[in-house]
């Protein structure tokens, strides 16, 4: 009997083509950002952003992103169900991490009086930093950490999805300025479920290297 966990990795793949007429239920998608939310990131920093495109006039925002480049995600745009923007903080700080801190101690996880040890973790993003203060390279990796693990989490709840790098991160950055508020998005994710007539990709088998070609046991 196949594990209910590979099942769920067998069966997720990338959808080419959405039913605009299928929407996620709201209590399904509680669950998603749950689970976005309690992503793993290191030193547990968190520099993520989840902005969820849902309302016509968002997902007519985002289909604009499109005009220059990448046009052959823009159809996913309008027939998915929502999109989410997966933003990082390219500039993470030690003021970024009190907020972890902090919140670390109002759940009882660090004692208030060992606050500043807390902080000892920060030295490893301190290592992710240039000299121009930027962290992005560091905080990128975190997000597609929460990437990741919401493509399993929507394959779970027999969600569809398509990750898109394709986007303009320019274009994003502008017109979603505000919501974005300096962070930076280079990958959406789309959600929703399949055409049943027109995503020719939910019929091809599944495709991966051998577990002996990329798995080493020592």
């Amino acid at each position: 009997m196949t594990h209910p966990i590979i099942s769920d990795l067998q069966t997720r793949y990338t959808t080419k083509r959405y039913d605009a007429t299928k929407r996620v239920p709201q209590e399904q998608l509680d669950v998603i950002f749950q689970a976005m939310r309690l992503s793993a990131s290191s030193i547990n920093s968190q520099p993520w952003k989840f902005i969820v495109i849902e309302s016509d006039a968002a997902k007519q925002r985002m289909y604009d992103t499109f005009a220059n480049k990448f046009q052959f995600n823009q159809p996913h745009i309008k027939a998915s169900s929502h999109v989410i923007l997966f933003a990082y903080n390219p500039k993470y700080t030690r003021e970024d991490y009190a907020k972890v801190v902090d919140q670390a101690i109002a759940d009882k996880r660090t004692k208030a009086e060992e606050r500043e040890q807390a902080f000892g973790s920060f030295s490893f993003a301190e290592l992710n930093t240039d000299e121009n203060g930027d962290t992005s390279a560091w905080t990128k990796a975190q997000t597609y950490l929460a990437l990741g693990n919401t493509l399993h989490v929507l394959a779970r709840l027999g969600i569809d999805s398509t990750t898109m790098e394709g986007v303009d991160r320019e274009l994003i950055g502008e017109i979603f300025a505000k919501e974005l508020d300096g962070y930076q998005c280079d990958v959406a994710l789309a959600i929703g479920y399949h055409h049943p007539d027109e995503d020719y990709n939910a019929a091809l088998p599944k495709s991966r290297l051998p577990l002996e070609q990329v798995l080493t046991v020592l």
